[in-house]
């Protein structure tokens, strides 16, 4: 009677699935830190265009509300389920980046990256969900491969597959830097999916140099494209040359991380918001974050990050499969590389490439299809069983 029950109690035990409640916690932790900045970064600039303090504010929570309603949805679905329709999801957002070139498409600050759909409150960016498809798509690819994506063969297919998706985001969107993350996603999963590490050295290298080759190449072909780059670059250099114009908004956002200091200036107290940095909500929010909250705040934000990927890292060991386990790379590649670059943009530590810190960053259609990505996180992690 007594081996029955511990029999009972063990298969009770093995039963048990685990769910990451502080994985939640910073994910929500982090959503409401960026609402109260979105609030404090942008009241002046909305009351001045719309007479709505709260106007960047309406909008964000509305893709924040909608984004959670759909992570809850995903994560209480079988991530396998969506193994059936990677290929349609890959097809399709492909399909839904030349929709910036429709009637449908909208442009703001001289680049054409988003659409509208009539009754949603905010502007859907395609590269965002071609980012989210390409994960799901390249999981499956890695699990179709096998042990083929260890060797060249592999590297090559993977490489292919997230080509098409990468020319498209930046010769029609003209977004170059989600165009480099998409590629980092794809490159962090075969990287991941290859104990041989040692070739990707060489890999890596070679990507690189054809990738820059076929960059200059096409900008070569347009003058004005050119023009623009080679401007960005001699900005990034020297952005005390041309104060005014295109250096402007870097040598904003650089006085705006100094004059913070330690400490920073008080939360609402930031003066560089006040129309000196331009859009200080979307990609540039992380100076006002030092502006207001010092080095301290600055710190405590990059160290949230690191142990959001932790925990990350930490359902990607022990998924149940490779499938699962390929997901939440995807995902910890996109967060990893996108809050890098935001930080070294501000920072002027690499040229501005305009791309928004994930969570904290306005942007409606960014922080929805992030929620999406955690709803497939959640949905891996519902499926690891706890064990003796």
């Amino acid at each position: 009677m007594a081996a029955r029950t511990r029999t009972k109690s063990k298969r009770k035990e093995q039963s048990e699935f685990y769910f990451d409640y502080s994985l939640l916690f910073i994910l929500l932790f982090l959503l409401g830190f960026g609402l109260l900045m979105i609030y404090s970064t942008s009241s002046y600039e909305a009351f001045q265009e719309y007479g709505d303090s709260a106007h960047f504010l309406k909008t964000q929570l509305a893709a924040v509300i909608l984004g959670l309603v759909a992570m809850i949805v995903v994560s209480n679905i079988p991530y396998h389920f969506w193994e059936h329709f990677a290929l349609l999801g890959y097809v399709v957002s492909f399909g839904m980046l030349f929709l910036v070139k429709t009637p449908l498409g909208v442009e703001s600050h001289h680049a054409r990256r988003w659409f509208r759909i009539p009754g949603v409150p905010f502007n859907v960016q395609p590269a965002e969900i071609a980012k989210l498809c390409m994960i799901l798509f390249l999981a499956c690819l890695v699990c179709k491969l096998g042990r083929n994506v260890r060797k060249w063969k592999g590297i090559i297919v993977m490489g292919a597959a997230a080509l098409p998706h990468v020319l498209a985001i930046y010769l029609v969107t003209s977004n170059l830097s989600s165009a480099i993350i998409v590629m980092g996603i794809a490159a962090l999963m075969v990287f991941v999916a290859d104990p041989h590490y040692k070739k990707y050295i060489v890999a890596v290298t070679l990507v690189g140099i054809a990738v820059a080759g076929l960059v200059f190449m096409i900008m070569s072909m347009d003058a004005s494209e050119m023009t623009f780059r080679m401007t960005r670059i001699n900005t990034w250099l020297h952005p005390e040359s041309d104060p005014t114009d295109t250096g402007f908004q870097t040598l904003q956002a650089l006085y705006a991380i100094g004059s913070g200091g330690i400490w920073g200036k008080g939360l609402g107290q930031s003066m560089q918001k006040l129309g000196y940095i331009p859009e200080a909500q979307n990609d540039m929010i992380f100076s006002i974050i030092c502006e207001e909250l010092g080095l301290f705040g600055a710190v405590s934000i990059i160290l949230m990050f690191l142990i959001l990927l932790w925990r990350l890292m930490i359902i990607a060991n022990n998924a149940p499969d490779l499938f699962g386990s390929m997901l939440v790379v995807g995902v910890i590649g996109h967060i990893a590389i996108q809050v890098v670059l935001n930080i070294a943009v501000v920072t002027n530590s690499i040229p501005n490439t305009g791309i928004s810190l994930p969570f904290i960053s306005y942007g409606g259609s960014s922080v929805m299809f992030l929620l999406i990505e955690f709803g497939l996180v959640l949905s891996v992690a519902k499926r690891i069983q706890l064990r003796e």
